[in-house]
């Protein structure tokens, strides 16, 4: 097939680019940066510079391409993480995936695309009633009244258009691997990154790798819907965290009250270590036939930090 890959530059593009171009596939992918443009082409792509949050650029670039699939994987999370003030550190993404998935749905029409392919997200964010592990019959936590409430609600419409428009949504766990964590296994090397309260949120993880095969799968077979991409061991903060801490070579994190954690750190942060919901992993197991090469976060963080 012909693929245009929006964000081919990112942590999941630099994946997922050789993937697809090692299954056969001809490849487009676009960067935001003309001193990108050689990455590229060294992954095996076809390299265009398009800005997501422009219309015109998004709609020339697929047309140029002429695609058969059309994977949206634009994200701008960079720096050290802010969970305080997390509507300002994802503020670029929540427009990639509000203005950018319309741009690409738009464009997607305009050409004739069915095939589309989204990154959506499921680490934390389950809806906080119930069980500890959420499937995607279950709602995402909305996050009323904290900084999260625009990240899940850009979350919710990138969702709700692609399913709409016949694609697949695909919600990748917390994404850890190469490029993916050195901020926070810097902060945790730091001891900046302590445990809240008794650690009894859950969290879902997948490797990049994982990730892009993933959507290679979701690509190849025309998926439709929503899909946990996340490994097989959703867990709890006080498992994974020590962990973390002990691949880093870092001592073990430090233990804040709620109430300080919440002061410091923002409602968000408190929410996510305290009473954070994981993910079943077994739809994509089941309909997409995705098997993880890294079953469990413990194997990836042990073979990529120690």
């Amino acid at each position: 097939m012909r693929v245009f890959v929006a964000g081919g530059t990112g942590v999941i593009g630099r994946r997922l680019v050789p993937l697809l171009v090692g299954r056969g596939h001809q490849v487009t992918a676009t960067t935001t940066s003309p001193g990108k443009l050689g990455l590229v082409e060294e992954l095996g792509a076809e390299a265009v510079v398009m800005d997501g949050l422009d219309a015109v650029s998004v709609g020339e670039a697929v047309a140029a391409a002429r695609p058969d699939a059309i994977v949206h994987q634009m994200t701008a999370i960079a720096g050290k993480p802010d969970m305080r003030h997390m509507d300002r550190w994802f503020a670029t993404t929540n427009r990639l995936r509000t203005e950018g998935t319309d741009h690409l749905l738009a464009a997607a029409e305009a050409t004739g695309v069915s095939n589309v392919v989204a990154q959506s997200y499921a680490g934390w964010n389950g809806i906080r009633r119930g069980g500890w592990v959420k499937t995607e019959e279950d709602p995402l936590d909305p996050a009323e009244g904290t900084t999260a409430r625009p990240v899940m609600e850009a979350i919710r419409h990138l969702e709700d258009m692609v399913v709409k428009a016949g694609g697949a949504a695909l919600r990748y766990g917390w994404l850890y691997g190469p490029g993916a964590t050195d901020d926070q296994v810097e902060l945790v090397r730091k001891r900046q990154f302590p445990l809240v309260g008794d650690g009894t949120g859950y969290s879902s993880w997948v490797h990049v790798d994982d990730a892009a095969s993933a959507a290679v799968l979701a690509v190849e077979q025309q998926a439709k819907g929503v899909f946990n991409i996340v490994d097989d061991e959703p867990a709890p903060a006080s498992e994974w965290l020590p962990y973390l801490a002990a691949c880093a070579g870092a001592k073990p994190p430090l233990r804040v009250p709620t109430w300080l954690a919440r002061l410091l750190a923002g409602e968000v942060a408190v929410t996510m270590m305290t009473e954070g919901r994981g993910f079943s992993n077994a739809k994509a197991r089941r309909e997409l036939g995705w098997e993880p090469r890294y079953p469990s976060w413990r194997q990836g963080f042990r073979e990529g930090l120690t």
